[in-house]
């Protein structure tokens, strides 16, 4: 049997799958436990006082920021796609990707001016190498086993949303209770700690991910039959100045506001040379993109053009439902009422208790099933990740007891408080921290995906556009509930205590609108591009998810500036009309596009 088949990956199985997938999976939660630990307490620790650790940024900077970065994290995934495919294969991109986070951590847990900066320049590039390339992995291990290939992603996202689920909950935790450089290192000490399990059991993948060479290169352009489209020069130019106007941009936007003007890469084109510069940059690309549609035969024109009506929608999808990290922590911290007393207290205690204990159970019975089929063999690899483990079980429990003994429910004496950690309390207060909200999308995801993939297999699947529609219409629920909370907080109001219940609705109804949109979105563009126009169509997509991202930076930069004037319900009463009327453009445009898709579903 050949080495590079598929077939000796199911020799050694775990819940039927192949023991390499567990690998990523415990990776890529890691890495999501790192991404989503952080992001969770960027804006707060931009905008917090300085007495209490912060650096009191306004709103308008932070979310300035905080768009920039995520909108450049997507983009970065074109990069380090493309050093994968090429110069350094999928396994190295891994690495380095991890590497640089963990740097980009660890970097960000000084809490200096340059260090934060450096942290997330670190945290830019490496999510562009690791990101694209643990899906590649999986994809190479079931390219014979497509039956049992839907099965190894739902795994795999189980592990995504495992790891942001724990990420959000403890770095936030550690990050609001204890300090913000707690909440950054935490997250880079578990990036470390998957990036070693992973280096270190990486021959179980057998040839998969390995650096390109000739061999290599030949055998898969051999596999590529279809008909070629070069880029020409013209072309290859016109994309190097959009892709650089945008990365400047991207750059140049908060670093402009942040600095009062003092930087401004684009000062000489006058006062409007921020919008002049990334509207020049989108017109150069959307004049090359459909110059390179005219190009092709009639259907698989008509097919792209169906992708690209889906990538404007998902811009408007991520601009509103990225508000979690950014304007609804802003309210989760200083618009909501988090203390609980009396049987409240009781419920959110026991119920934190099991969302916490419950998913850490689960997912150390697989890390064993994991052992008993490659301790043998990866001894090492096994045993880093048992201390990680180790770890992640210690903090929980210690999160878990001082909220219990804060909260009044747990005696501890003297000696206790002081070995743990834990300051000395004369009242009893149970808080919920804002970053705590964030965690329910995982956990509603979680829950909800199952009853979701049935749907989509029955017949009661709705189209494309439905399912679009769908989902911007509970986007616009979730808002619309906020906006209601809301509604009784003045203009220039700087703090309120509006009932926690209108988060939670948002985060479920958000949650549903993801289930119905983000997978979608994807599984669309591998039906509909023909295999030789994969790669830049996926960066067309993830062009549009960085600019939905730097949208949700956009939106939340005027958070401030709508509320002052007409109140916070204003603001998220607009986003929820934008939310509906894409939803009505998405049903009201099904017919056209299902045309233009001939007959994929």
């Amino acid at each position: 049997m050949s080495e590079n088949t598929t077939d000796q990956f199911f020799k050694s199985t775990v819940l039927g799958h192949p023991a390499g997938l567990f690998v990523l999976f415990f990776t890529e939660m890691w890495e999501r436990f790192s991404f989503y630990g952080m992001r969770s307490l960027l804006i707060l620790f931009l905008t917090t006082s300085l007495t209490d650790g912060g650096w009191e940024w306004s709103r308008e900077n932070a979310s300035a920021l905080f768009g920039s970065y995520v909108g450049l994290v997507y983009l970065s995934t074109m990069l380090g796609g493309y050093f994968a495919d090429k110069v350094i294969g999928f396994r190295w991109a891994v690495v380095v990707g991890a590497i640089l986070m963990t740097l980009g951590h660890a970097s960000m847990a000084v809490e200096t001016e340059f260090s934060i900066y450096l942290g997330l320049i670190l945290l830019v590039f490496g999510n562009g190498f690791f990101k694209p390339n643990m899906t590649s992995i999986v994809s190479e291990m079931y390219k014979d086993r497509p039956e049992k290939k839907d099965g190894a992603y739902t795994l795999f996202y189980m592990g995504v949303n495992a790891g942001a689920f724990f990420g959000i909950l403890l770095c936030g935790y550690l990050g609001e209770k204890v300090g913000w450089s707690y909440g950054f290192g935490l997250a880079g000490i578990f990036m470390f700690f998957g990036m070693l399990q992973f280096w270190l059991s990486q021959n179980i993948f057998g040839d998969i991910g390995l650096k390109p060479n000739k061999e290599s290169k030949a055998k898969a352009e051999a596999l590529d039959t279809d008909k070629r489209n070069p880029f020409s020069p013209i072309q290859l130019a016109a994309i190097a100045f959009s892709s650089l106007i945008a990365l400047l941009w991207l750059i140049n936007d908060p670093a402009s506001k942040i600095s009062g003007g003092k930087v401004n890469i684009f000062s000489f084109l006058g006062e409007k040379g921020n919008s002049i510069a990334i509207v020049s940059a989108l017109v150069v690309f959307i004049i090359l993109l459909i110059y390179r549609f005219t190009q092709y035969s009639k259907i698989t024109k008509e097919k792209l053009i169906a992708v690209t009506f889906f990538a404007f929608l998902t811009i408007f999808f991520w601009a509103i439902f990225e508000q979690s990290p950014n304007s609804l922590t802003i309210f989760a911290n200083d618009y909501t009422d988090r203390v609980l007393t009396g049987n409240w207290s009781v419920v959110f205690l026991v119920m934190n208790s099991l969302i916490t204990i419950l998913p850490l159970v689960i997912i150390t019975w697989v890390l064993i099933l994991l052992f008993k089929q490659t301790f043998k063999f990866y001894a090492i690899a096994n045993m880093i990740l048992s201390v990680s483990f180790i770890i992640i079980w210690a903090i929980a429990i210690w999160m878990l007891a001082k909220d219990y003994y804060t909260a009044g429910y747990l005696s501890l004496s003297d000696d206790t408080l002081q070995a743990l950690k834990i300051d000395k309390v004369t009242t009893a207060l149970t808080e919920v921290p804002a970053t705590w909200f964030s965690t329910l999308n995982s956990l509603f995801i979680i829950s909800l995906a199952p009853l979701f993939s049935k749907w989509w297999e029955s017949k009661y699947n709705p189209s494309a556009n439905l399912k679009y529609g769908i989902g911007m219409g509970l986007l616009a629920l979730g808002m619309a509930c906020v906006a209601f909370g809301a509604s009784g907080i003045e203009a220039g109001a700087k703090t309120a205590s509006v009932s926690m219940i209108w988060l939670i609705l948002v985060y479920l109804f958000h949650t549903m609108a993801e289930l119905c949109i983000s997978p979608v979105g994807l599984s669309y563009v591998s039906k509909l591009v023909p295999a030789r126009m994969i790669a830049f169509m996926f960066g067309v997509w993830y062009l549009a998810v960085a600019i939905g991202m730097k949208g949700a930076g956009m939106f939340g930069e005027n958070i401030d500036k709508i509320a002052n004037e007409h109140g916070l319900s204003y603001f998220f009463w607009m986003l929820a009309i934008i939310s509906i009327v894409v939803a009505l453009f998405s049903i009201l445009m099904g017919p056209v596009i299902k045309k233009l898709m001939h007959g994929v579903r």
